[in-house]
């Protein structure tokens, strides 16, 4: 691919991203992540793009010291977790621009690339090198086969910083994590990301706290439901989400509370 390392201009849990030429940027993954995860990542893009999704043009693919990198359109704007950092957007619009986003999403067909809830499950316990133990992975497959299977268009990260608000509207950025599932699974994703995740590494808690309950709340409006059905539905969803975050090592120091957490969720109640 021609272009080069450029200025440094964001960053994530598995990757940086980088100017790289005329209207291009390249997302480097980190030293260490799986060139795995980035190829599924290409898939993904270029799929949910061909379906009409909101998201950027992938121009190719490389690797720079060993490190995996998908080059891809720049889009020109903040983050809307940028936004509603420095106020320029009340914790009620973001959270109303993340739901008409997911409900948008979920409305957009879901590619055969896109792995279902259970494959996807599968091949993350496939790498599991001990982080979650082997009682619950047994659980966390049954819990997934009793569910409703669903087969909407997920994106599994749908956080304010994966959101660029763009001149001609909000796209969305990071898809390695998507899968096809019932829009509860998205909507538990997401509240996992901004009420248990979030507050632990936010200046601010409550932001992320406050465009959560904005965000399912407004959903939850677009659905034609209430918001106790919808918190019922996600309900379920919510022990899987976790497995996924243990098994991600997204916050390592949270593993054990995460732990907890989801077997007390896979609990059955009395």
């Amino acid at each position: 691919m021609q272009g080069s390392l450029g200025e440094k201009i964001g960053e994530g849990a598995f990757s940086e991203a980088y100017a790289w030429a005329p209207g291009q940027v390249v997302k480097l993954f980190k030293a260490g992540v799986s060139h795995l995860l980035g190829r599924h990542e290409v898939r993904m893009i270029r799929a949910v793009h061909a379906a009409g999704a909101p998201v950027p043009e992938v121009f190719g693919e490389l690797t720079l010291d060993g490190r995996f990198g998908i080059v891809l359109q720049r889009l020109d704007g903040p983050t809307l977790w940028r936004l509603s950092r420095t106020g320029a957007v009340t914790f009620e619009q973001a959270g109303a621009i993340v739901a008409a986003l997911a409900m948008s999403i979920h409305k957009t067909h879901p590619p055969r690339e896109v792995p279902s809830i259970r494959d996807y499950m599968e091949a993350e316990l496939g790498f599991d090198d001990g982080k979650l133990p082997k009682h619950i992975a047994a659980d966390i497959l049954a819990l997934i086969d009793r569910l409703p299977p669903g087969d909407g268009l997920c994106h599994c990260d749908l956080s304010p910083g994966n959101v660029i608000m763009t001149a001609e509207g909000p796209k969305l950025v990071d898809w390695a994590f998507a899968m096809r599932g019932p829009a509860a699974l998205e909507l538990a994703f997401l509240h996992i990301i901004l009420s248990e995740l979030g507050p632990e590494i936010a200046d601010n808690p409550e932001r992320p706290r406050a465009t959560n309950a904005a965000a399912q709340s407004e959903y939850a409006r677009l659905a034609g439901m209430s918001l106790a059905e919808l918190t019922a539905a996600i309900e379920p969803f919510l022990p899987i989400v976790r497995t996924f975050v243990v098994l991600g090592n997204v916050v390592p120091s949270l593993r054990e509370r995460l732990i907890q957490r989801i077997e007390a969720g896979l609990r059955p109640e009395h």
